[in-house]
């Protein structure tokens, strides 16, 4: 056999420059998913072992795979691990919402926060526990539809001839300054008592939710979950601006609809079970687009970065760290605002610039 000297190398041997920035992309992506599931571990081991009755790690996760006493299998599987459970989806919504969000109206400031969806599904929870007295799964359904209508009304109101994304913030931030009036309407005209049942569906907390609503909640959101990986791959072209990618075959149309219907079920579903976690659906994909540092929505790491947010956020309130007592919805308000204001300075200055 001869070897003819100086033939051309097989292309297929060699790396394009996109392949090796795909390839590196991918490992820095597993690294950075890795890192925040180590991070996620870490955290709810912390939440098993904290409490009135502290437990060591050691005891915890006996208890955890149900070879601990009585006891300590009571507190960690009907006490902890509910809560860990509920803030970890609850994260993972919001966050995964936030991202499509921003991805698909080309907005860091797109977030349900500001957009008056959490607020409208705030309105329908209350309008359900004052005005209407139901309770229980009733109660999560009015939040459900009311932030359905609130999204229909912005869709509504924003859409001439396609949805711009700088008037559909806007059309947000009115509709939350009228769901937010309504609120406080609400809860003044209220007795102090039913008023304080309704102050959870105002700030948010995952302290309650266990059993059923629990499991029909991660049911929920494994669905939307599936479904948001089917259209995740739309997330690249869209944010290329609409001509870009209808050039690469994208239906921009039904891509937008079907996002953005997508991340209002997502957040309809978490505030409907753990009500407004505030700017944890601004913040999570912000941290989780740095992290990844590619360009893209990244969707997945959203989802992961919002979940370590709300169990961080629940450690701190629950145990009272840093001096803070106060339901989780407190806790993500207190690290969202400074980061909306530094963002709204930073991105006055990119728009002079």
């Amino acid at each position: 056999m001869t070897t003819t000297l100086g033939a051309p190398t097989p292309t297929s041997a060699v790396p394009t420059p996109v392949a090796a920035l795909r390839a590196r992309r991918r490992r820095k992506l597993a690294l950075v998913l890795t890192a925040l599931a180590v991070l996620l571990v870490a955290l709810a081991t912390l939440a098993l072992t904290l409490g009135a009755a502290s437990l060591p790690p050691s005891r915890a996760l006996l208890a955890l795979v149900g070879l601990g006493d009585a006891g300590d299998t009571f507190i960690v599987h009907r006490l902890r691990l509910p809560r860990i459970e509920a803030a970890v989806l609850a994260g993972a919504a919001f966050g995964l919402a936030g991202a499509l969000f921003q991805s698909t109206l080309r907005n860091p400031l797109a977030s349900p926060d500001i957009l008056g969806i959490a607020s409208g599904a705030s309105l329908g929870a209350v309008w359900a526990l004052l005005v209407a007295g139901l309770t229980g799964l009733a109660v999560s359904g009015a939040a459900f539809l009311g932030a359905l209508t609130i999204a229909f009304c912005i869709w509504f109101f924003a859409w001439r001839q396609g949805l711009h994304p700088i008037r559909s913030v806007l059309v947000g931030v009115g509709f939350a300054y009228l769901c937010s009036s309504l609120l406080a309407w609400l809860l003044a005209s209220a007795e102090v008592r039913e008023a304080a049942s309704a102050l959870v569906w105002t700030v948010g907390s995952v302290a309650d939710v266990r059993g059923a609503e629990l499991t029909t909640f991660a049911a929920g959101l494994a669905l939307l979950a599936t479904a948001v990986a089917v259209v995740g791959r739309w997330q690249g072209p869209l944010a290329l601006g609409d001509d870009h990618a209808r050039g690469l075959g994208v239906p921009v149309d039904a891509a937008r609809v079907g996002s953005l219907l997508l991340a209002v079920g997502l957040v309809a579903l978490a505030t409907s079970v753990v009500g407004p976690l505030a700017f944890v659906a601004l913040v999570a994909p912000a941290i989780a687009r740095r992290l990844v540092d590619d360009g893209g929505p990244a969707l997945t790491t959203s989802a992961v970065t919002g979940a370590a947010l709300v169990l961080a956020a629940d450690l701190v309130g629950q145990h009272g760290l840093f001096d803070i007592s106060a339901p989780t919805g407190i806790v993500t308000g207190l690290v969202g605002a400074p980061y909306l204001l530094w963002l709204l300075a930073t991105h006055g200055r990119k728009s002079q610039a």
